[in-house]
């Protein structure tokens, strides 16, 4: 795993051989942020990476100046990994939570100004989790919302739908209120 860009930037991490996720490609990573740049600055923000996986959001969103990211995710390795490479950084801003997220995003009180979630593309729940955080009221009204998923989906007929965008087999929708 590789953050891009940052505080943190360039810094790579073995990610351990039996974690059970499918980690954000570089390629897919880098260029998702390309865009994100141009819509929100990120220095400052608060945002929730849901379903966090090996963290790579968590870190490149630690790293361009979130002063508060959580990372929520349910399986053991992925979630200690997330804690191992953030205690490594010194990474105070990052939060891990070990947690399913449907029930963590009901029950969450905050608000973000930004939001990623990167389900399993075989999560039988998978079309629930747009409308889940969409309905939530933990997204600030200036925020945006980034779900990735597969070409499967289409979530452009939901509200605050605002683009989607593809790099290889992998495709963001962003809700922006």
């Amino acid at each position: 795993m590789r953050i891009i860009s940052g505080k943190y930037g360039r810094r790579r991490f073995e990610v351990p051989t039996h974690i059970k996720a499918r980690p954000t490609t570089d390629f897919a990573r880098e260029n998702i942020f390309n865009v994100l740049q141009n819509l929100l600055d990120f220095e400052g923000k608060s945002a929730l990476d849901l379903f966090a996986g090996t963290g790579a959001i968590s870190f490149e969103l630690a790293s361009r100046g979130c002063t508060r990211v959580v990372s929520v995710e349910n399986y053991p390795v992925q979630y200690n990994f997330i804690r191992k490479v953030a205690a490594q950084l010194g990474a105070q801003e990052i939060t891990p939570v070990k947690g399913d997220v449907f029930r963590f995003v009901p029950a969450c009180r905050e608000k973000f100004d930004f939001i990623f979630a990167d389900p399993p593309y075989d999560l039988p729940d998978f079309a629930e989790v747009a409308p889940l955080v969409l309905n939530a009221g933990i997204l600030s009204p200036d925020g945006i919302f980034v779900l990735e998923h597969s070409k499967n989906y289409d979530f452009s007929a939901l509200p605050s739908f605002n683009q989607k965008r593809t790099y290889g087999s992998v495709n963001f929708s962003l809700f922006i209120p």
